[in-house]
């Protein structure tokens, strides 16, 4: 648990904690990136007897296809640019580049992962629980994206920040349901429940934990968050 001073501010004992935990969360997702991409040789050609193409092969051709090489096409990208976006001080030291490359990872995700994940939770592996979870989380994702470019424009940056973040948390259900997957694999467990229950829980724990320490942090300080219209950067 992060130790705050008298002041409210974090002591340097929570600061260098947290910087551990930063690289360690930033690892980790490259790696779970990585290893996404590797499996891609499975996707060209489709190989209908990989683990995620199996059993598709019958609609496959038609529209599904499209919104599939769509999706696996601007997910990493996603999430590679989210990891730049979100470092204070890339944002500090290159204004012009965090605009653009904000820019291009909105659109990304508005126009391209978002309508294609809508798409694929029709043809969810395990059905309508995982579908609808799948497609929830699309459309949450494009609303925090849309917002925190509504808030940029509109120079709040603070909030267009805290909006981003949430946005880069639902992207990163990618990596958070993939090492579920890996843990149920290692533990054994198996059922038609895990990837239905993994669907839901790689986005809500995340976003809730989130909100909720976030929470627990402004009761601890008494400080409340000002909503910033202008610190001389345009996302």
């Amino acid at each position: 648990m992060a130790q705050f001073n008298a002041t409210g501010m974090p002591t340097v004992r929570a600061e260098r904690l947290t910087f551990v935990l930063r690289v360690l969360v930033c690892v980790l997702i490259l790696k779970v990136t990585a290893a996404v991409v590797v499996n891609y040789r499975d996707y060209l050609p489709p190989d209908f007897n990989s683990d995620f193409l199996r059993g598709r092969e019958a609609y496959f051709a038609g529209g599904y296809q499209w919104a599939f090489y769509s999706h696996i096409a601007v997910g990493p990208c996603v999430l590679i640019l989210g990891l730049i976006q979100l470092s204070g001080r890339f944002r500090q030291r290159h204004p012009h580049w965090h605009r653009n490359l904000g820019k291009l990872q909105i659109a990304c995700i508005l126009l391209v992962l978002a309508p294609s994940g809508v798409w694929m939770a029709f043809y969810a592996e395990t059905g309508a629980v995982a579908g609808v979870s799948f497609a929830l989380l699309a459309a949450a994702t494009a609303l925090t994206a849309w917002c925190g470019w509504r808030a940029a424009i509109r120079r709040r940056f603070a909030a267009h920040r805290l909006w981003m973040m949430r946005c880069y948390l639902l992207l990163c259900s990618a990596v958070v349901i993939r090492v579920i997957g890996g843990a149920v694999s290692v533990s054994g467990i198996q059922g038609d429940w895990t990837y239905p229950l993994a669907s839901w829980v790689s986005w809500l724990v995340p976003i809730t934990t989130f909100e909720a320490l976030r929470q627990r942090r402004r009761v601890s300080t008494g400080v409340l968050p000002v909503p910033m219209k202008s610190e001389g950067v345009i996302t």
